[in-house]
């Protein structure tokens, strides 16, 4: 905080982009860390330096930042049809090697942390993730791929569960485990879910 800041005091900071991405990102860690019913308002404006007046403003309530926060840092409409441009024997690897990417970068990890640890306590969150997945990962993936809708929801559970143990609970070998161990571990289970 500079002197500037601590003559002002709490409240509007000087531009309203500037301030409003603050808010994001503070409440992206936030929820990432405590989840939905663990973040209060109070506190993610405490984090932003701000009053909480001006979260409400930008905002309305708790539920609108987390709706805004949670952005999913990776466009689906993008990603499959890459994963599904590879030779049919290499999709497996090509899945998890993308999710392993996108899970790996520590700024696009912070929403999806906050969705999965949200949505454990709270149905609110449990319904933005639901239809996420549902329609965004899920039906997106049906259209670029012949596998079968249980094939594809198992992969995506195969790959939820094993970035929740390596990124959430970090448990061991798992969490120190390189990017090519896994892809050689996962991706022949991950080929047959979504070629079989």
């Amino acid at each position: 905080m500079t002197d500037t800041d601590r003559r002002r005091g709490p409240g509007r900071r000087p531009g309203p982009t500037e301030t409003r991405e603050k808010i994001l990102a503070e409440a992206r860690e936030l929820f990432a860390e405590k989840g939905y019913d663990g973040a209060s308002l109070r506190a993610i404006a405490r984090a932003a330096g701000v009053d909480p007046a001006l979260v409400h403003h930008f905002f309305g309530n708790k539920e609108g930042v987390f709706v805004e926060a949670m952005r999913f840092p990776v466009d689906p409409s993008v990603v499959l049809p890459r994963i599904m441009a590879a030779p049919r024997d290499g999709i497996g690897e090509a899945m998890v090697r993308t999710f392993l990417g996108v899970w790996g970068d520590e700024e696009r990890r912070a929403p999806m942390l906050a969705m999965l640890r949200s949505a454990m306590t709270n149905e609110r969150a449990a319904a933005l993730l639901r239809e996420f997945v549902t329609t965004a990962l899920f039906g997106r993936a049906r259209q670029v791929t012949e596998a079968p809708p249980l094939g594809i929801q198992a992969a995506a559970g195969q790959m939820i569960g094993l970035m929740m143990l390596r990124y959430v609970l970090r448990v061991e070998p798992m969490a120190s485990a390189s990017e090519d161990e896994l892809i050689e571990l996962v991706a022949p289970t991950i080929q047959r879910y979504l070629t079989s």
